[in-house]
Order: structure tokens, then sequence, then C-alpha cells
């Protein structure tokens, strides 16, 4: 059997934690910035953990992460 590859735009987007979560970058934060408040982007630094419902897709994206 061959090995599995990652799926390498997954592995860009996304890291896997040491207790099992996945997290992820923000959206909504690269251009068309002008009409955005100071506030929402401010929100939007940094990351976040992926919903529970999309964490089984990401993993079988990354299997050895």
């Amino acid at each position: 059997m061959p090995k599995m590859k990652t799926k390498s735009g997954a592995a860009k987007r996304f890291r896997v934690r040491g207790s099992g979560s996945i997290k992820r970058g923000q959206a909504f934060k690269r251009h068309i910035l002008t009409k955005k408040t100071t506030k929402s982007k401010r929100q939007l630094r940094g990351t976040t953990a992926v919903a529970a419902g999309d964490q089984r897709h990401i993993r079988d994206m990354m299997p050895y992460a």
C-alpha cells in the first residue's frame, strides 16, 4: 500500500495543537479593509479553533498531523 498524501493546501492553513484540536487563521482580513470597522478588524487578529463539525474532514486531509 502506498503512503497517504497530505493535502498541501490544508497543511498550509491548519495546525494541530497538542490537545488534538485544530487551529486556523481568521478569514475576512486580507482586503477591502476600509469599509470594516477598527473593532471588527481587531477582533479578526490571531487564530481560532476549527468548528467541531469540520474537524473530521481536516483530519482526513492531514493523515499524519
